[in-house]
């Protein structure tokens, strides 16, 4: 649906329609600016929220079904009439809490505590509502084995192909930091995150929506700041690992914040001891030279660096949402 919809965004683009006004200021921007993304959200979040029922009829999220023809007529009619209103919303940062990721990062987990079996410290950078931060909330079913509660609302089945230990784990905290965190707890902030799932998704919904529940639940401290500065408060603790993680965030940061955010890890790193070791866990894409499978370029793999050795384990990849995720060993 999506790719219908900035196909016909490009067209209407290019013969000087509305989508000039509503993109008007943006040329240029760069690709982890996620504009296209910001549109489509800013409009999909209009369509949830019940004040754009002409275009609600063509988005599966809301009951109804796509059709490029009509429902471009619907898009552009929303466009226009509430130009104004969406242009707004373009200035919010990407908000990409997507919790199909959360099988990546826990499984990593898994195999993190496996190895160094101390509860955990959980921080996570680019975490958005913090959804992931509760990522053992969640369950997880794989070869036979099911892992998390089994009476969570939110189910991933099949979760991965590979194996992983299933282990006593236990978080002692859960911090995030974000650059505009949400709050899922709020009405407007479950709004937002539902606004950035792909509307025709509807496995991602269900997950989003358990998950959205789970959060009332169990607390997790998401913090109004950047990377940088956020890593540069973290201090290790004694008895724990302490885990830095993200997701699919990395192209969102400038070069140096990124080099600033290597240089803090490395200095924990030197810091760590085999009773307060450092973790450092991603999921986040990598250039490949080919484009085999519709890789567009990129793998995305699951990483896990551990301190006080240093060492980086590929532990295994996924693509972009959590999907089609394989362990490596």
């Amino acid at each position: 649906m999506y790719a219908e919809l900035l196909r016909l965004l490009v067209d209407d683009y290019e013969v000087g329609g509305v989508s000039v006004r509503v993109l008007q200021g943006y040329d240029g921007r760069s690709f982890g600016e996620a504009i296209g993304l910001r549109l489509l959200a800013a409009v999909h979040g209009l369509v949830l929220s019940g004040t754009a029922p002409e275009l609600a009829a063509f988005y599966p999220s809301t009951g109804g079904t796509w059709d490029p023809v009509l429902g471009w007529e619907a898009f552009e009619q929303v466009l226009q009439s509430r130009l104004g209103e969406v242009r707004s919303l373009l200035t919010q940062p990407p908000q990409t809490n997507e919790v199909g990721r959360s099988a990546a990062l826990y499984g990593g987990l898994l195999q993190l505590v496996s190895a160094v079996p101390l509860p955990v410290r959980l921080f996570e950078i680019g975490a958005s509502g913090g959804l992931n931060l509760r990522a053992d909330q969640y369950r997880y079913v794989a070869g036979g084995t099911s892992y998390g509660p089994d009476d969570s609302p939110v189910v991933f089945d099949p979760a991965w192909t590979g194996r992983v230990p299933s282990v006593d784990l236990r978080i002692a905290e859960r911090v995030g930091c974000d650059i505009a965190p949400v709050d899922p707890l709020t009405s407007n902030g479950a709004l937002t995150l539902t606004s950035y799932v792909w509307p025709d998704m509807t496995d991602r919904l269900a997950r989003l929506r358990g998950a959205l529940a789970i959060a009332h639940d169990v607390p997790a401290d998401v913090r109004p700041e950047d990377a940088v500065s956020f890593l540069q408060g973290l201090e290790l603790s004694e008895g724990h690992v302490t885990v830095v993680w993200h997701s699919i965030m990395w192209q969102y940061l400038r070069r140096p914040d990124r080099a600033a955010v290597d240089a803090r890890l490395a200095e924990l790193g030197a810091q760590a001891t085999a009773t307060a070791p450092l973790a450092h866990l991603s999921l986040e894409p990598h250039r490949v030279l080919t484009h085999d499978r519709g890789n567009d370029g990129y793998d995305y793999r699951i990483d896990l660096t551990l301190w006080p050795t240093g060492k980086t384990r590929t532990l295994g990849t996924a693509a972009p949402h959590g999907q089609d995720l394989v362990w490596v060993s």
